[in-house]
Parts: structure tokens; sequence; C-alpha cells
């Protein structure tokens, strides 16, 4: 059974930055993309960013984009999402996820396995 931790969250100051990890276990996740996502409260989970197996292509949202960068270490088994110039309405649960093969998708429904989150908090 496959495994997600998410870790690397907390609490920041706005400018200030993060770094989330995904590290996954259970089985290889080789040729799948992988995803990132967040939820604030009463809000529905949104698309962050997401990256290919071999880490060649990337897309974001629109919200984060110039600011998070995504990238991956397959040799380990583990995502990145590195936040920066936070900003108050980044606040939210981060989740990673397994997503399709072979391409990125930006919608919840495409993607499986699921990691249990961390919290990020940004102070203004």
């Amino acid at each position: 059974q496959v495994q997600l931790v998410e870790s690397g969250g907390g609490l920041v100051q706005t400018g200030g930055s993060l770094r989330l990890s995904c590290a996954v276990s259970g089985r290889s996740f080789g040729g799948y993309s992988m995803g990132w996502f967040r939820q604030a409260p009463g809000k529905e989970r949104e698309f962050v960013a997401a990256i290919t197996y071999s880490g060649g292509f990337t897309d974001y949202s629109d919200a984060v984009k110039g600011r998070f960068t995504i990238s991956r270490d397959n040799g380990k088994n583990t995502m990145y999402l590195q936040m920066n110039t936070l900003k108050p309405e980044d606040t939210a649960v981060y989740y990673c996820a397994i997503g399709p093969i072979d391409y990125v998708s930006a919608y919840v429904r495409h993607y499986r396995d699921w990691g249990q989150g961390t919290q990020v908090t940004v102070s203004s």
C-alpha cells in the first residue's frame, strides 16, 4: 500500500519562505506525475503545481506562478515545493498526490493516493 507523507509546513510571516516535502513509500511511483494541492477552511481543494515523472514539465496555478517551484528526486521517492514570497492567502493545508502517467493535470479527480496534508500558515 502506497503512503505519502508531507512535511515542512509551519507558521511564517508574509514574504517568508517554506519548503514542503512529500515522501512516497510502499511502491514505486515510476512514470507517474505528481502534484500539490491546497485547501483553505471553507473552500474546495485547489490545484497548486504538478510535475511529470522526469521533471521535464511543470505546471502551476496562476496564484502561485513565479513564487513557487515544484521539483522531485526520484532516487529518493520525494517531491518538493519551494514556496517563496508567501502571502496570507497561501494559508491552507497542503496535500501531495500521485497523478496520471505521462502528463500533468490540475484536476483533483485525476489524482489518487493522497497524503494527510501539512498546515501552512502565513501571518500578515
